[in-house]
């Protein structure tokens, strides 16, 4: 597919989303967002892949999200424009896909006040496996990471593709479960602190969407213990 096409498909897919947006019904857990606010800490959302659709809807308008420079980010970010929010591309992959310079730019943004966003295990998983770039943008800006999930009731699965990417259909109501707010504890490594983020988000998925916890991938005893 090349790109051209991929951002017609994206434009097709944002007016859809931005139509269908208007008809949700959302309802917010656990929702620390106005607390933090009121002293003057930012948040970064740390979610899944298969949630950004949802998410994308849930967000503040203006907030920065990190777009993968593959083509499904081609089709991801003009979506993302028509529900108000600014696609930085890279990955949190790696610096060959542009990762080290899109995480500075969202940490410049972070730093000037605003609201960011990161599918944790884009842009090609495994599913559920939390990468360091939530884990970086929390120890560079003074911003709180709140891991969360968001869940439409009725909803299109794709169920082929390797994050199980989900569409709320319209007219649904969409539930977003937040964890507590996150901060780096002193001395802490970014491995430490992208396992306890990638643990929260399992755990709020276990929790609250049991059926589609079964796909997320666990790690290995090993790798816990070197990220301890």
């Amino acid at each position: 597919m090349n790109k051209q096409f991929a951002w017609l498909i994206g434009c097709g897919v944002g007016l859809l989303i931005m139509l269908t947006r208007w008809t949700l019904r959302f309802h917010f857990h656990n929702d620390s967002r106005a607390d933090l606010t009121a002293q003057g800490i930012g948040h970064v959302y740390a979610s899944l892949h298969a949630h950004q659709i949802a998410g994308s809807m849930a967000a503040e308008r203006g907030t920065v999200a990190m777009v993968s420079r593959s083509t499904d980010g081609e089709i991801v970010a003009p979506l993302l424009r028509f529900c108000g929010h600014e696609p930085v591309r890279g990955s949190s992959g790696g610096v060959r896909k542009g990762g080290t310079t899109a995480l500075n730019q969202m940490i410049r943004r972070v730093n000037e006040g605003r609201v960011a966003t990161l599918a944790i295990d884009g842009p090609r998983g495994p599913r559920g496996r939390v990468y360091g770039g939530a884990a970086m943008l929390g120890m560079k800006t003074t911003a709180a990471v709140l891991p969360a999930v968001v869940i439409p009731r009725n909803r299109w699965i794709l169920k082929s593709t390797w994050d199980r990417m989900q569409f709320p259909l319209p007219f649904t109501r969409v539930d977003a479960y937040f964890g507590d707010p996150m901060r780096p504890r002193a001395g802490e490594t970014v491995e430490a602190f992208t396992l306890r983020i990638e643990t929260e988000l399992h755990r709020l998925e276990q929790t609250y969407d049991p059926a589609e916890s079964k796909f997320l991938a666990v790690r290995d005893a090993p790798e816990q213990q070197r990220a301890a």
